[in-house]
């Protein structure tokens, strides 16, 4: 008899090495994960990680790889080495068959006529779908408490935020409702709410993946990545969705290395890691910078050698951030009007004009952070204040670029902490949206020059006992370089803790049990 319980714990690897060799089936693999769904995800006190469940599909498709594999011959063996093993998808990443809301009441219920580039290269390697995740209304939050649909709850602690806009994602391969998900990552979406669930996230280079079918917020910041358990799942998961796309203007022309193979190099002797002086110490949670230093020594003992570098004008990449990122969201969300697609509000008296029923689609579709953003942006590039502005943020954005040229001349990768502080509680910073976007201010430098970023889990803080997060940063297109530190970290870190962090879990469902009863 299957058990469950070892299935939802494995990893993805170790669930497709178990598929190919006939130990269990993908429909034993998918039925598992979805029974694990229905049993912590809803309720009131549930992770609410996903905002729609693929159950038809997802068992059908499952259904197809197994009967693939039992018939033998070219068909199973061409299949992917992934085939089988179940992913969620984050609902900014449209999807036929499903709806994709954006996590926004002006999308609820709308169907795409199309898949997403990434989807296409999922169903292509025969993954079963298991249902689109939660996020902060069209990606815009730190902690996934502004989607419409509620708030997702961090599985460490049933009361704190697991992270955002991607904590949908970050959420259910916490709590072991799938092996593998995609994100997306404008400022650090992914990787900031690994940081915050135990679970190892990667912003890939930008242009390396395909935008296409992610409802964009900030075109030239946004990178959809994988989301996992461990390093080298992140890997298999980046090499499928990874690679050229002529749908996505932006999309690299040049081959992905062989990040699989960079995750299993097992060594990282004689690489130079350069601590970034201004992304810890001061702002920094003690049990957070007592984990990070842990980290760089593990390194340091394995062989890499350890280098600060300076990279002065992070300290305005925030305030660059926020000017960039909301200026290119007010109008990629101008589309949202009332009148092509999606909900539509019409005013209750007076003329019938498209300007007023826009005007009442998007004050009762919109949220407040979105429409924050939206205001902010508009300004921001509004005549007279646009060279002031945008302006000005660009040219920081290129100060930030050249901060890192000038970083990776001394250093192969770069190391931080991923973000200041472990999960904050639910609520605690709602009505203080400066407080909430510095949680980004250790990932978004990356977004601004398009470097890639992955974040694993680097232990326990002192003071809450919850996960904190370790970030490395490669130069573009050195992805594979990532892959290669972080599985090495990631072996010496579990040696230290004598496993896995996320065995160090509480059990889920005795907490909601219990919680519930209160």
């Amino acid at each position: 008899m299957t058990d469950n319980n070892e299935l939802i714990r494995s990893s993805a690897a170790q669930l497709a090495r178990k598929l190919r060799a006939g130990e269990v089936t993908s429909v034993e693999v998918t039925q598992a994960f979805l029974d694990r769904i229905a049993a912590v995800d809803g309720g009131e006190r549930g992770v609410n990680a996903f905002l729609h469940v693929n159950t038809e599909e997802a068992l059908a498709v499952a259904a197809e790889v197994d009967a693939i594999r039992a018939a033998g011959g070219a068909a199973a063996e061409e299949l992917h080495e992934l085939a089988g093993v179940p992913i969620a998808v984050k609902d900014l990443i449209v999807t036929i068959g499903q709806p994709t809301t954006a996590g926004s009441k002006i999308l609820e219920g709308w169907h795409s006529p199309y898949d997403a580039t990434v989807v296409k290269r999922l169903r292509a390697a025969k993954m079963p779908i298991l249902g689109k995740t939660n996020l902060d209304e069209f990606a815009m939050g730190s902690s996934t408490e502004h989607s419409a649909y509620g708030p997702t709850r961090n599985p460490w602690d049933l009361d704190r935020i697991p992270g955002g806009s991607g904590g949908g994602s970050a959420a259910a391969v916490a709590a072991f409702e799938a092996p593998l998900a995609l994100g997306t990552d404008t400022g650090g979406s992914i990787r900031q709410p690994g940081a915050v669930t135990g679970t190892v996230g990667v912003k890939p280079t930008y242009g390396s993946v395909s935008r296409y079918g992610a409802i964009a917020m900030a075109s030239s910041l946004d990178q959809i990545g994988p989301v996992s358990r461990t390093v080298l799942d992140s890997a298999l998961l980046h090499q499928v969705i990874g690679g050229h796309d002529p749908f996505d203007s932006t999309s690299l022309p040049d081959p992905l290395e062989d990040l699989v193979a960079a995750a299993r190099v097992g060594n990282v002797d004689g690489l130079r890691i350069g601590i970034i002086k201004e992304l810890h110490g001061e702002g920094y949670q003690a049990g957070v910078e007592n984990r990070f230093n842990d980290s760089l020594e593990l390194l340091k003992e394995a062989g890499a050698e350890i280098v600060e570098v300076s990279c002065p004008n992070f300290q305005y990449a925030l305030g660059a951030y926020y000017l960039i990122m909301p200026s290119e969201a007010s109008s990629n969300l101008a589309k949202f009007d009332g009148v092509r697609y999606g909900l539509r509000v019409l005013p209750e008296d007076g003329p019938m004009t498209i300007e007023r029923v826009m005007g009442a689609t998007r004050a009762a579709g919109f949220g407040d952070e979105v429409k924050r953003r939206i205001i902010l942006g508009t300004y921001a590039l509004s005549a007279g204040y646009y060279d002031a502005y945008y302006g000005s943020a660009q040219k920081v954005r290129t100060l930030v670029q050249r901060d890192f040229d000038a970083a990776f001349t001394v250093a192969d990768v770069l190391i931080s902490p991923t973000a200041p502080t472990t999960a904050f509680k639910l609520g605690e910073k709602l009505n203080d949206p400066l407080a909430m976007y510095l949680n980004d201010v250790a990932t978004i430098p990356a977004n601004l020059a398009g470097v890639p970023g992955l974040t694993l889990p680097g232990g326990l803080a002192d003071e809450d006992g919850l996960p904190v997060g370790i970030q490395l940063l490669a130069p573009a297109r050195q992805d594979a370089r990532l892959y290669r530190v972080g599985a090495v970290l990631e072996s010496l870190l579990e040696a230290k803790w004598g496993g896995p962090l996320l065995a160090q879990a509480p059990e889920l469902a005795a907490s909601i049990e219990t919680q519930e009863a209160k």
